[in-house]
């Protein structure tokens, strides 16, 4: 079979479609990132108020990524893109129709960037989970990749386009454009036939499924490392987006279509990243990655602080799309690699809400140490911030996800009790009995501490292993779940990587039959905790 290539996701058709929507949809966000930035360049003398358009832009993100990525899980995910599309469209158009009408300030501004905030906040982790429904698994990757040349496409379109407009025109066009360029993305989305999720078990709560998709990443470390890695290259690189609008109008003196073509050439170099990444990326990790595009922007930064030219630069613009593509590529497809489909929305939130925080209160701490102290000593400490996050490489390593098959383990009904139970009936203790000699016990402790793991992983409150005193070859392990529906939800989470975690504990058990497993309801009936 032909290995995949970055043209593969676009044989099929849906992805195609959506791919091209997102391109004129990206393009409008961009224009209307410029055109925001820049408006609020003109209105206020402030760097911090100019800095604080890309927290209006990220703080939604912080306050309901989690909210967003528990409903992408749970409801159907079209019906909750058309709505955020549409919902962006309005606020759009609105802003725009305020811009030309002149009823435009710098405060109002930033309270409409962070309506549309809000609707991206929304749409962000459903979005990105659509991808993994519209391609295999083996094409993954490179879909993410273009998703990401999506993204930089418009951005090396977008604000060259923008500042253009906003300099024969005005900044209210802009917004009108970005309202329209959703209509696009509406429609695209409307027109796709997504099969009903099959929803095995009973139904989760909306509190219930924050909850498990929080645990699933506690307990994973694949997972927990990116997020340190994502907060900390975020936080530095934030320097860059918030402090860019700064450095050309205050430090370079340079004009709105000047600051536009800076972000082009950063699109430029992000759209050449993703053709470097299909031809040789496979001769890199993940990790070897991430740390290359981070050590990208500690020069990015300085950059900015010490060369006195708007030609000057332009290499560094390029080189900085380059690490930005390689890096979040990195982040996502790691991410989602690593997540079954059952919590992959919830999984994403958290990325997301976490990338979106690094940018956020990072665009505030430069900002208000460029108020405060200078703009140079704002760049020269996100520099140093860079540099000194490369170092997160030894205690936080990106994970390889070749050979793991998170597909339905495909286990069949959960065991049938007589008599009736309900879904909130509970707590429910299980309990799995093993007999393992002693010569075995240490491989089986370090086995078991996995599958411990992967309990809690899935939804367990508590797990562990105990020794029978009186017979030291009897070793059970138990896990405490709240209710019997969430036993039958965690039943139907079983993958086959879980199961092949599980035979690795089997292996050590000797006795004549398989485990005794004994399931114990809270008796009688008593408030769950």
């Amino acid at each position: 079979m032909k290995a995949p290539s970055l043209r593969t996701p676009f044989l099929y058709p849906v992805f195609r479609a959506v791919w091209l929507a997102s391109v004129v949809s990206n393009v409008g966000t961009w224009m209307q990132n410029v055109a925001g930035v820049w408006l609020v360049t003109t209105l206020t003398t402030s760097a911090l108020l100019v800095a604080l358009m890309q927290t209006a832009t990220s703080l939604p993100a912080f306050l309901l990524s989690l909210p967003a990525g528990a409903l992408g899980d749970l409801v159907d995910r079209r019906r909750l893109l058309l709505f955020t599309q549409a919902f962006m469209a309005v606020v759009a158009l609105v802003l725009g129709s305020l811009t030309l009408a002149g009823y435009i300030s710098a405060a109002s501004v930033l309270g409409l960037t962070f309506l549309l905030g809000i609707g991206a906040a929304i749409n962000m982790p459903i979005w990105q989970t659509v991808t993994v429904e519209l391609v295999p698994r083996p094409a993954l990757p490179f879909a993410i990749t273009l998703n990401g040349v999506s993204n930089n496409i418009a951005r090396a379109i977008g604000p060259a386009l923008g500042g253009l407009i906003i300099a024969h025109y005005s900044a209210g066009y802009v917004f009108l454009l970005n309202g329209l360029s959703f209509v696009g993305t509406w429609w695209v989305v409307r027109s796709w036939q997504r099969p009903p999720d099959a929803s095995p078990g009973p139904a989760e709560g909306f509190a219930g499924a924050l909850r498990t998709g929080l645990r699933y990443v506690q307990y994973s470390p694949a997972i927990y490392a990116v997020l340190v890695r994502t907060f900390a290259f975020a936080f530095g690189a934030s320097a860059m987006w918030a402090l860019l609008s700064v450095v050309a109008a205050r430090r370079l003196h340079l004009s709105s279509g000047s600051y536009g073509v800076l972000l082009s050439w950063l699109g430029a170099g992000a759209i050449t990243g993703a053709f470097l990444m299909g031809r040789a990326g496979r001769r890199l990790t993940y990790n070897q990655r991430v740390l290359l595009g981070s050590g990208v922007f500690v020069g990015t930064n300085l950059g900015l602080a010490f060369i006195p030219s708007e030609i000057g630069l332009y290499p560094v613009m390029f080189l900085s799309g380059v690490g930005w593509l390689m890096v979040m590529t990195s982040f996502s497809t790691t991410v989602q690699l690593h997540v079954p489909r059952w919590v992959q929305a919830r999984v994403v939130s958290v990325y997301m809400l976490v990338f979106q925080a690094g940018l956020a209160l990072g665009s505030v701490a430069w900002g208000e140490l460029a108020d405060r102290a200078s703009l140079h000593a704002a760049l020269l400490a996100a520099a140093a911030w860079m540099l000194i996050s490369l170092a997160l490489a030894l205690p936080f390593p990106m994970r390889s996800a070749d050979g793991l098959n998170l597909d339905p383990a495909e286990l069949g009904p959960p065991p049938h009790v007589p008599g009736a139970l309900e879904a909130d009936d509970g707590p429910v203790v299980v309990m799995v009995d093993y007999q393992v000699p002693l010569s075995s016990q240490l491989a089986f402790r370090e086995a078991v501490a996995r599958l411990t793991r992967l309990r809690l992983r899935n939804g367990a409150l508590r797990a562990g292993v105990y020794t029978d005193i009186l017979e030291p070859t009897r070793l059970t392990e138990f896990y405490y779940v709240a209710t019997w529906g969430e036993y039958e939800r965690q039943h139907h989470r079983f993958t086959r990587e879980d199961q092949a975690t599980e035979a690795q504990v089997l292996q050590y058990h000797t006795g004549s039959e398989a485990p005794r497993v004994s399931r114990f309801l809270g008796f009688p009936k008593t408030s769950n905790v």
